[in-house]
């Protein structure tokens, strides 16, 4: 009887919280995983569709098409999250890729009968899409660490946290990986 009223004490008062919110935590960065490998999979057809039109902008399909080996070539799986210096450079590698493709779309600007093209236009509309679904799944990402952070940092789950779960660290979030983030771009139309 004892047990029981302990028990049933104890699943209303955050002990379980800890690791709840830490799951969470890597149900959203898979979900970031499965963002980043979206854009991957959609830009060998955007380079192909790309390179059928400007085969003379070989530079900039090669940077894209470099960008993407290097994030590909990474072993990333969900322990990522635990290795701060792991995290940086992967997003490091992806505000890479994120560059090469704006570069690309600026070449795309050049081309009148590639904006028209209607595979050009459809892959161009997935990236765009598959960009802003990125950054959801990176808000959430960061409001699910912030959450996790808190809760192991603040009373009573700092108490749960001590005696239960020490073994769980604090998560680091995600931090701009390009210099003068803050800064908007400058847009020159000449």
């Amino acid at each position: 009887m004892v047990l029981m009223l302990v028990m049933v004490s104890l699943s209303g008062c955050g002990i379980n919280n800890i690791p709840t919110y830490d799951e969470n935590v890597k149900a959203n960065w898979a979900q970031v995983q499965n963002q980043y490998q979206r854009r991957a999979d959609l830009i060998p057809n955007l380079v192909k569709t790309v390179k059928a039109y400007a085969a003379h902008e070989r530079e900039t399909l090669e940077a894209v098409t470099e960008a993407r080996a290097k994030v590909n070539s990474m072993q990333v799986d969900s322990n990522i999250i635990n290795d701060p210096a792991k995290l940086q450079q992967f997003e490091a590698a992806q505000s890479q890729l994120s560059s090469a493709l704006s570069r690309l779309m600026v070449v795309v600007e050049r081309y009148p009968d590639l904006k028209a093209n209607q595979n050009f236009l459809a892959l161009q509309s997935q990236l765009e899409g598959t960009e802003n679904r990125i950054s959801v799944a990176r808000r959430d990402y960061i409001a699910a660490v912030e959450r996790y952070n808190r809760e192991i940092r603040t009373f009573p789950g700092r108490i749960w946290h001590a005696v239960l779960y020490s073994d769980m660290p604090i998560r680091d979030t995600f931090e701009a990986t390009s210099e003068d983030a803050e800064k908007a771009p400058e847009v020159d139309f000449q």
